[in-house]
């Protein structure tokens, strides 16, 4: 008995010494498999850098003047990085309700979730912590697949404890958000936010932020847009809210209208060709690169502004933006319909060009083709001359530029060659504003649809400024001279003779209508109806050199011509520059440079660039306030006064011709209207005390054109737009747009009252003629 029991409590001893040997070679074993990962016999694991900064592609954010992000650069990851504080509360509490209920009790790995994953073999639920997650999305990868599946689950606990160590559970559960991807550009919960809902992460409603949560699960299956699963993101959706309702995060009563809910979306993707400003960012893309090459980093490597996650601040107000497009687009949809009416074929044959023959018609033709981009692409390919012509005159499937559609998208069939010329009907445009005190740019609109016409006008287009220019020859002469807008000169015939400043022969201009009053006329009147004689004898009394001096100095960097001719607007310029010296006029004499960036950070807020203003005295006071006097003419009795129209019915004359919108604008404006030759161009400069704007419509070839001047001048073509714009802004007080008057200088010694020169030849004047000679 003694010895069987001796035996029997041997036995148990061995099997306990067993026990505890297994035991601990498990424990070992465990460990050795733990250390072989850490060391990376398993594949290569994150160094403690790598640990400390994880590599994370971020995108270049154009921040707008009011704080709205304007547009993103990126390549393929269109993220931008929230800290926690930035998240709402009710989509952290999704997170953890739904992915990791025990996440602020672990240290990375939920060893009750291990445990039950293996005894029920993952059939009622993962072991996957937020920090495991988090772990193969930064370093790991996609899930590997049969036994290599288990040295990856050891390699992610490894790198969820080390992310434990290294960060709080804050900070991991924002690089959990930050990282994803949720399908359709939007990575990260920012750019998801902005996507699927059009918001900021810190709007969303605890529905909404449910149905993100869901994506994790897998983001191209649970995809809300209505050609891919809307109705299992929904049931994924409610999913998340019931994982709420059982940790308490919500009530069962507000789960059970929540999940009654629709996904209601407002899809807006973040595409590089849509959206707000995008010329602009189209600009801010090409100065940001030029920036970035002259700029490197301290190591010498250059920023990238697809992956460096630099803020950009800009000047542009999202506001004022925003109403800048809404007028291009509402005034140039009516001007383009009524361009279309006159120009069918059978009032036009030629049409959309006018007074051109069929050669010349061919030329413009053949060279738009040769400049396409089909064509460069067709002669990589080692296609002969003759055959792209032929492909240029083969039908194909395309989508056009369409101004009925509420896309501006059309589908139809047509041969390359056609939409060539389909693309020419269409009058191009383009728009800046300016503050003309600091040179903040406000508003940039380079053309009705960038998808369509990716050439933006207000800076790479530069076209006649017809009577725009006039006042540098002004300027020239109050600065020289010393006029004043109540000096009066004749409206005659007037010659400057050959050779004079460099003519070859006699330069006689000729008014717009062909016809001289025989009037004196003050400069103010003659500046307000653009009279051709008056300015050419500026010119000619100052010379044409002084006048390109002070276009020079007030930003116009174009070759300009010392000829007579430059007076009536011949030179070559740019929306952009002719704002920046129009500001001049308002800024007391000051030309400010225009300026688009005010700052630029990097992705931790290290300020990486700081705009200096670039400024330079050209005008004294006097002759400033003395030009923006001679200006204001322009809308109180010249071709810039529609502005003033109040409408009233069956009273046409008080409606514009063109978008049928009154105006009402009563406070002090300065402008000029322009008009080249042949209506080719349509300019307005538009200013108040605050606020600087040009505005130019033409077609993309001077040839393309009104064949009236009642629809081809600046006040029909560019001015609806600029008064379009105010109307809105003047609707928003938040914009702070000036209403007031422009500032008149201390002892102003310019005389800009005609008035007193009025009453002092009423005694002398013996008849109404008398009068009207002076241009009142």
């Amino acid at each position: 008995m003694a010895k069987a029991k001796q035996k029997k409590q041997k036995g148990f001893f061995t099997y306990i010494k067993w026990f505890w040997i297994l035991f601990g070679s498990g424990i070992l074993f465990a460990i050795l498999i733990f250390l072989l990962a850490a060391w990376g016999a398993f594949g290569e694991m994150p160094t403690f850098e790598h640990l400390e900064n994880p590599q994370t592609n971020l995108a270049t954010e154009l921040i707008s003047s009011d704080g709205e992000t304007l547009g993103k650069y990126f390549l393929d990851d269109n993220r931008t990085w929230l800290d926690y504080k930035n998240l709402p509360e009710n989509l952290v509490n999704a997170l953890i309700a739904t992915e990791d209920a025990r996440y602020y009790n672990h240290a990375g790995i939920d060893a009750r979730g291990t445990l039950r994953a293996f005894a029920f073999l993952g059939t009622k639920g993962g072991a996957s912590t937020i920090s495991q997650q988090l772990a193969r999305q930064l370093f790991v990868g996609r899930k590997a697949q049969d036994w290599r599946r288990y040295l990856q689950k050891v390699k992610e606990w490894v790198i969820a404890t080390r992310l434990e160590r290294n960060y709080t559970k804050e900070e991991i559960i924002a690089m959990y958000f930050n990282i994803y991807d949720f399908g359709n550009n939007a990575d990260g919960i920012r750019s998801a936010a902005r996507v699927y809902f059009g918001k900021e992460p810190m709007e969303l409603r605890t529905e909404e932020a449910a149905m993100l949560v869901g994506m994790f699960k897998n983001s191209s299956f649970y995809n809300p847009r209505p050609h891919r699963n809307p109705v299992g993101t929904r049931n994924r959706r409610n999913v998340v809210l019931s994982q709420m309702a059982k940790y308490e995060y919500i009530s069962e009563k507000q789960k059970d209208s929540l999940q009654a809910l629709e996904l209601n979306l407002n899809y807006s993707p973040e595409l590089h060709n849509e959206g707000l400003a995008t010329y602009f960012r189209m600009y801010m893309q090409r100065w940001l690169n030029g920036w970035a090459k002259d700029n490197p980093k301290p190591d010498g490597e250059k920023y990238n502004i697809y992956l460096d996650g630099l803020k950009v601040y800009t000047t542009v107000d999202s506001r004022m933006q925003k109403n800048a497009e809404e007028a291009v687009r509402e005034h140039m949809k009516n001007l383009q319909a009524e361009f279309f009416h006159q120009n069918t074929p059978k009032r036009n044959p030629t049409a959309p060009f006018l007074d051109l023959t069929k050669g010349a018609i061919d030329t413009i033709m053949r060279r738009a083709m040769k400049q396409s981009e089909m064509w460069r692409n067709l002669s990589r390919m080692g296609k002969s001359e003759k055959e792209i012509e032929e492909i240029f005159h083969q039908k194909k499937g395309m989508t056009v530029f369409d101004w009925n559609s509420d896309s501006f998208d059309k589908d139809t069939i047509m041969t390359p060659m056609d939409s060539i010329r389909y693309y020419k009907t269409f009058l191009r445009t383009a728009m800046m504003s300016m503050e003309p005190q600091t040179g903040h740019v406000k508003a940039w609109v380079g053309g009705v649809d960038y998808k369509h016409f990716q050439y933006d006008q207000v800076f790479q287009g530069t076209r006649q400024a017809g009577s725009t220019f006039k006042p540098f020859v002004y300027a020239a002469a109050i600065d020289q001279l010393r006029y004043s807008p109540c000096d009066s000169l004749p409206d005659n015939q007037y010659c400057i003779e050959p050779l004079k400043h460099g003519n070859m022969e006699a330069w006689c201009p000729k008014n717009s209508d062909g016809k001289y009053s025989g009037k004196n006329l003050t400069l103010k009147n003659a500046l307000a109806n653009s009279v051709n004689t008056v300015t050419a004898q500026l010119i000619d009394k100052v010379g044409p050199g002084s006048v390109v001096n002070i276009a020079k100095n007030m930003g116009i960097t174009r070759e300009i011509l010392e000829v007579p001719a430059i007076a009536l607007g011949v030179p070559e310029v740019n929306v952009y520059e002719m704002v920046g010296a129009f500001g001049t006029y308002a800024n007391q004499g000051v030309y400010v440079k225009p300026v688009m960036v005010t700052r630029i950070e990097d992705k931790n807020g290290t300020v990486l660039y700081e705009y200096v203003p670039e400024t330079k005295d050209v005008l004294s006071k006097d002759v400033a306030y003395a030009m923006v006097n001679l200006m204001e003419g322009v809308t109180q009795g010249g071709s810039g006064t529609r502005l003033r129209h109040t409408f009233a019915k069956n009273q046409s004359v008080y409606k514009d011709i063109i978008t049928g919108y009154p105006y009402e604008l009563t406070n002090p404006i300065a402008g000029k209207t322009g008009t080249t030759q042949n209506q080719s161009d349509g300019w307005f400069m538009g200013m108040v005390p605050n606020l600087v704007t040009g505005v130019w419509v033409g077609g993309e070839n001077r040839a393309v054109h009104f064949k009236s001047i009642l629809y081809g001048q600046g006040a029909s073509m560019a001015l609806p737009i600029w008064g379009l714009y105010m109307k809105k802004n003047y609707e928003n007080e938040e914009l702070g747009v000036s209403k007031d008057a422009f500032e008149e200088p201390e002892d102003l010694s310019i005389n800009v009252d005609c008035t007193k020169i009025l009453q002092d030849l009423q005694d002398d004047l013996d008849t109404e003629d008398d009068m009207e000679d002076v241009g009142f």
